[in-house]
């Protein structure tokens, strides 16, 4: 089985990256694992056309296709978000929008091959789990229109520098039990 872990931050080495580290090795025992970030990748906005509703395809070519690929070859996917005022970073809610070829509001669409799971860390540097809640409330939701079976997520407060990752590790891992 492969396994797909995303680091959904522009930042390549902060505490997120550093948690897609973690998952990725405890992952990496199981299963065939692949980690991407996705400011890795170079792709433009939503232009709202709604021509995808028509053709399942974005009339923009760009990496997102690419990304996708590593969505569909992958069994089990882990997105991996801090909170961007509430939310997820705008870089991955710029992947989410375009995204809408594959989306099952609208016929045609296109697919991701069936069975996929899907699981979510949120993290904050707060101390509140609300923010959490609405990171990966957005991530779910996102696959629910992929058809990705959602199964199980994690919050992390108090976590905004790589070395307060650290005292999470045992956590993040007991996490990744489930996966």
């Amino acid at each position: 089985m492969n396994s797909l872990v995303v680091n959904c931050s522009p930042v390549r080495t902060g505490a997120t990256a550093e948690i897609v580290k973690i998952v990725s090795g405890q992952l990496s025992a199981r299963y065939d694992n692949k980690s991407i970030c996705i400011d890795d990748y170079s792709f433009g906005f939503c232009k709202g056309c709604r021509s995808c509703h028509k053709t399942a395809e974005c009339v923009q070519h760009d990496n997102v296709e690419l990304i996708m690929k590593e969505f569909d070859s992958a069994d089990i996917i882990v997105c991996v978000s801090p909170s961007y005022w509430a939310d997820i970073p705008g870089q991955f809610k710029a992947f989410i929008d375009r995204c809408t070829p594959w989306c099952n509001t609208h016929e045609p669409h296109a697919s991701l091959a069936p069975g996929k799971k899907g699981y979510t860390i949120a993290l904050r540097t707060g101390p509140g789990m609300r923010e959490c809640e609405r990171i990966i409330q957005s991530i779910e939701h996102f696959y629910g229109h992929l058809e990705i079976e959602c199964c199980g997520s994690l919050g992390l407060c108090s976590v905004e520098y790589r070395e307060d990752v650290c005292p999470r590790t045992e956590e993040i891992a007991e996490f990744c039990t489930k996966i």
